[in-house]
This record gives C-alpha cells, structure tokens and sequence, in this order.
C-alpha cells in the first residue's frame, strides 16, 4: 500500500472541490483553494520522495481557465519532471505532448469511451501511440442500486460500463494501472465507499482508490479490505490542503 499524492487544478488554483459539485462551466463547490502555485506541491512531494502521484486539470478544454490550468500543470512538471502522472481531456492529439512535458503517464478517461461504452479502438490507439506501461484509466464510479458504473466528463455522465473484476480484467490488457475515484465520496473527507474498495480489492493491476477519506482509520480500513494492494489518495483531509491529516503522519506510516 503506498500513499499517492495528488494536485488538483480548477480555474487556474491548486483546489480542494466536492467531486459530484463540478460543472462544465468551472462552477463548482471548493474545499480549499490554495494560495501557492501548483509547483510549490510537487517540490514538497519531490522532497518527501512521495512519486506517483497525479495531476488532475478539471476544467476541459476550451474553458476560459484552461489555459491557466495548464501553465499550472506546466509549473507542477518543471518542478518535478518523471514524478507526477497527469490527466484531464488526454487524447490521441495530447497525450505525447504532456509525456514530453515531463509526466511520466497519462491518465484517460472520457477520450475511450463512446455513447456510455468503451470504445476500444480509440483506446488500443492510445495504448499504442504512449505505450501500455505509460497509460493509466480512470475508472470513477457512481453507485446505482448494488453496482458501481463508470462515469466520464468529470464525474458528470455515466456509462453503461459496470466497475467489476471483469471490466477491470479486460481493460488491464491495454493500462499499467487504474486511478479509481468514488466520485460521490470525492471531496467529502466523510469515509470511504467500501462496496468499491471492495471491487478494487480483486483488480488485476496496480490500483489507486480515491474519495472520502477522512483520517488514518479510513487509510489502515482500506488496507484491510485491499490486504496492502490498494494505494490511495487524499485530497481534502489533508492538511496541506486545509484538513486534519497530518502530512508527516501519512509518510511515516504509508510513504514511498
């Protein structure tokens, strides 16, 4: 299990948003919006020796912020160049260019699928265009009923794709890992949605559970239900980003 720190970027500020608040036109219900620029997070998480974490650029493009979200993406990379993945509207046309940026994968979702399913020539060209150790999906989920689905566009649409052992086994053939957010916990720091913890407990990947965790117990809960498999990420609980979890707490129990 290993702790993956993270960088979200929304009208060009590093933030803490309420994932399932995130609107097209850069509304959205904030956190924390951090006065320091987003290179300022990946020096700390360079000193720290803290690597595969992610940044996420959550307004898309042709949003009157995306160009400030990017220039701060831009600042995360320079700072700590092979360190961070980065995602946010990849496709065909950007993906290399984040590559040469400096990240050391992409992560994908809205771009492989089509009218709610996977569409899988778009992602095999993915997967042959930065290679398959270099692509991460994303599989945020939403719960309907029982079962978790997919969801694209910024947690905003749902797919008619079920997150299971056999989406996630069909899917591995073409990522190096999964990034999972339950995207109704996301931002919440009110607990984590052990039903799809419990899914990832059986991916056949490397996997990074995000959403709702709130404290330390959240963290070694996650451990027991993943046996040590699941790797995580918080956002809002941590301190850094105005939260109660301490930093150094996380590190000394969970880093690198």
């Amino acid at each position: 299990m290993k702790f993956r720190p993270c960088i979200d970027i929304h009208n060009g500020s590093v933030k803490q948003i309420v994932g399932s608040s995130l609107k097209d036109d850069g509304s959205a219900a904030d956190n924390f919006i951090s006065e320091l620029d987003a290179d300022f997070y990946a020096k700390l998480y360079r000193a720290h020796g803290l690597n595969d974490g992610h940044i996420i650029i959550l307004n898309p493009k042709g949003s009157e912020y995306y160009n400030a979200d990017l220039e701060q993406a831009k600042k995360a990379l320079d700072a700590y160049p092979g360190g961070l993945q980065i995602g946010g509207g990849v496709n065909l046309n950007n993906a290399c260019d984040f590559l040469n940026m400096g990240a050391s994968k992409v992560i994908v979702t809205s771009f492989v699928f089509h009218d709610g399913e996977i569409d899988f020539d778009r992602l095999g060209r993915l997967t042959e265009l930065v290679g398959r150790k270099r692509l991460v999906l994303d599989l945020s989920c939403k719960r309907q009923g029982e079962e978790y689905f997919i969801v694209t566009d910024r947690w905003q649409r749902l797919t008619n794709v079920k997150l299971c052992v056999s989406t996630m086994q069909r899917l591995s053939d073409y990522c190096d890992e999964f990034l999972v957010h339950a995207a109704d916990a996301e931002g919440k720091a009110k607990g984590i949605e052990i039903p799809a913890a419990e899914i990832l407990a059986s991916s056949p990947i490397n996997c990074t559970y995000a959403g709702g965790i709130s404290s330390l117990e959240d963290i070694q809960l996650l451990e027991k239900i993943g046996d040590g498999r699941i790797d995580f990420t918080v956002g809002s609980a941590l301190d850094i980003f105005g939260g109660s979890i301490s930093l150094d707490d996380i590190i000394d129990k969970f880093g690198s």
